[in-house]
């Protein structure tokens, strides 16, 4: 009987080598750039597209570096929805926050939520993916937040708590009934000065006085 080579020693070494992203890989991208990159092609083909090999071609490094920072897809999807959360919490209420007059706080919340395109987008796509676990507390938690937030503006401008809830949902019905129409349906097609028309509209029409 011909006896089987053993394998080398070498071998092994190299092969575990093979599975870890070049160095030039793990120093270029951080963990961070890979959850831009996830938002960035929820937004344009929706949550289902989100997998390890085309993110990899898109950021054109190994798939080795996504594993450096992620143990899997799962975990990065988590990651993405968590920076978009916040960064939607960063970018719109707090900039806000530092407005006195109740009013011109609310006009403000109008005025630069209407800007946010790329967070309607993703927004409009993760509305499309409410079954998945990791989605459906992300939007039931900005849903909450935004509600609330409406709700304490209407109260400020002196409504009683019944009318500004009811005021604070028709508000947030508005806006996901535009982005239905406009991102999904695509119903409704405005260019950017008929947009903001529409917003100053929708403005003057739910803020009090």
């Amino acid at each position: 009987m011909t006896a089987v080579p053993a394998r080398s020693a070498a071998t092994a070494p190299v092969k575990r080598a093979a599975a870890q992203p070049a160095k030039s890989d793990r120093a270029r991208l951080s963990a961070a750039d890979w959850e831009r990159a996830a938002l960035d092609l929820i937004a344009e083909q929706g949550l289902a597209a989100v997998a390890v090999e085309p993110l990899a071609r898109r950021l054109s490094v190994t798939k080795g570096s996504f594993y450096w920072h992620f143990p899997s897809r799962e975990a990065l999807l988590k990651a993405a929805l968590e920076r978009w959360e916040k960064l939607d919490q960063e970018t719109v209420f707090d900039q806000i926050e530092a407005i006195a007059d109740a009013r011109e706080r609310l006009q403000q919340l109008f005025v630069r939520t209407s800007r946010e395109l790329r967070s309607h987008v993703i927004y409009s796509q993760l509305l499309k993916a409410m079954d998945h676990d990791l989605v459906q507390p992300v939007i039931e938690r900005v849903s909450t937040r935004r509600i609330n937030y409406l709700l304490t503006g209407y109260r400020a401008l002196g409504m009683s708590r019944r009318d500004a809830l009811n005021r604070a949902r028709l508000a947030y019905a508005a806006y996901v009934g535009i982005l239905q129409l406009m991102l999904q349906q695509k119903t409704m097609r405005l260019n950017a000065e008929e947009y903001q028309v529409y917003v100053q509209h929708v403005a003057d029409t739910l803020i009090p006085g």
